[in-house]
């Protein structure tokens, strides 16, 4: 004998109208209108920042730092969303660092053995005129903190006159050497690592410390007395002032 299904037959108008109602979604979700969404930008902005601090990080992807004597505005932002922006700095595989006790930030490539990371930021090497007038700026940076000066500064005359000792015959005729410390010089100044007050006369900043460590500077020191052993003074006696045990003490 067989047992019948006594039930009661199914309703199925609900799944009717389900399947209508899925008939009549669309695929995507339209785009809110920009006058429909006080918080966005752009036409279909997807960001969660406020325009102020996305000008901030776009800031700190542009340029190599950022100072808080220069830019004290985009700082205190940095500051108060600094978990934020490292966070879209991270999505890119670029770490940030916040240097609080010489008021300085500055992205840095991530680079890792474990995983394969797309390389973004690209190393701008400094020509050797560029190197030159960095490890003298270095020097007299050093000598003048040591000193107990609150600031150190450097006329464009001196610093032309200690980097052109290091220039061979080959590096070209004298003007074109000049030009190349200039060029030099104006470079540094737009990166914030010196600045001019006066016509010829310059102010270096702390950021000197963080492109220049102790360590790059020993390397450095080798390498100019290796250049110049049979033809010109070493770095340290060439120096106006330069301590004598060397760049760095």
């Amino acid at each position: 004998m067989t047992d019948l299904d006594t039930a009661a037959p199914a309703d199925t108008r609900g799944d009717a109208d389900d399947r209508a109602t899925d008939a009549e979604t669309p695929a995507f979700i339209a785009p809110v209108a920009m006058e429909n969404d006080p918080d966005a930008l752009f036409a279909g902005d997807r960001g969660i920042l406020d325009a102020d601090v996305r000008r901030v990080l776009v800031r700190i992807l542009q340029r190599r730092f950022l100072l808080a004597e220069t830019s004290p505005t985009e700082w205190k932002l940095l500051l108060e969303h600094q978990q934020s922006i490292e966070s879209r700095l991270n999505d890119l595989f670029v770490r940030l660092v916040v240097d609080h006790a010489r008021g300085v930030a500055y992205k840095e490539q991530v680079r890792s053995d474990d995983v394969d990371v797309p390389i973004l930021l690209k190393d701008e090497a400094y020509s050797r005129a560029e190197t030159l007038v960095l490890v003298y700026l270095r020097t007299v940076f050093q000598r003048e903190t040591t000193a107990g000066t609150a600031s150190a500064r450097v006329d464009v005359e001196e610093v032309e006159q200690t980097v052109l000792t290091y220039f061979s015959e080959t590096d070209g005729t004298r003007a074109s050497q000049q030009r190349a410390v200039r060029t030099a010089i104006a470079r540094l100044d737009r990166e914030g690592i010196i600045e001019e007050e006066s016509e010829g006369r310059y102010r270096i900043g702390p950021l000197i410390e963080i492109v220049l460590d102790a360590a790059t500077l020993r390397e450095l020191q080798r390498w100019l007395e290796e250049q110049t052993a049979d033809a010109a003074p070493t770095p340290s006696a060439a120096a106006p002032g330069a301590p004598e045990e060397g760049l760095l003490s």
